[in-house]
């Protein structure tokens, strides 16, 4: 495989990782837990993500929701685990950070492709673009491992009495969130990887100094 058909994967890797940690960040299903008391919870089951939790109930417990009931994480509350307040933080900043890594190497592939600027830029648009993907997938790898760890030692959380939930589920398992997460830091460090390979597709004739 030539380099310069290795930083157009990584280009394309580095977009479909940071396409699926923003999609990670989204998903509500990070722990599903399975609870016994159904008179609420009627499905006995909610879903506990990094920004809100949620769950069916055939009751009309709060304006507006009938079936699907959710509750905001809002502010700090320290009932909330900190994994959770720290997840927010990292998958933002991985967001950002993939997106920088995205625009450095877009910049680096169209002037190493229209020749119009010296190897030495594009070299370091490269490599900057490489570790800005290297550092986005550590910021997903650390809260999908922790809320990972939650999941397999059923950790509980304090919630409020106001959010209808047990302190504790009789089981929980992985939700789609940490699957998605984890594909997503596969792709960003591959990408970032590719990035900081030591040769880069510039020509013979491109402007150098």
């Amino acid at each position: 495989v030539s380099t310069s058909h290795l930083h157009l994967a990584a280009f394309a890797l580095g977009t479909v990782g940071w396409i699926l940690c923003t999609a990670s960040m989204g998903t509500v299903e990070w722990r599903v837990w399975h609870v016994d008391n159904t008179t609420i919870i009627s499905s006995g089951i909610a879903w506990v993500g990094i920004w809100k939790v949620c769950f069916i109930s055939y009751l009309h417990i709060s304006p507006g929701y009938k079936e699907q009931f959710c509750h905001q994480f809002s502010g700090y509350d320290p009932s909330i685990p900190y994994e959770i307040y720290a997840a927010q933080g990292l998958l933002l900043i991985a967001m950002f950070m993939g997106l920088l890594g995205l625009t450095a190497t877009v910049f680096a592939l169209r002037n190493a492709d229209l020749r119009i600027t010296h190897k030495i830029v594009i070299t370091r648009f490269f490599l900057l673009g490489g570790f800005f993907y290297i550092f986005a997938g550590l910021c997903v790898l650390i809260p999908v491992s922790w809320n990972f760890y939650s999941v397999m030692h059923n950790q509980s959380i304090a919630f409020p009495p106001d959010y209808y939930l047990p302190s504790k589920p009789a089981s929980q398992e992985a939700g789609a969130a940490i699957p998605i997460g984890i594909v997503a830091v596969i792709l960003l460090l591959l990408s970032g990887t590719f990035s900081l390979s030591n040769r880069f597709p510039v020509t013979r004739d491109a402007i150098t100094k």
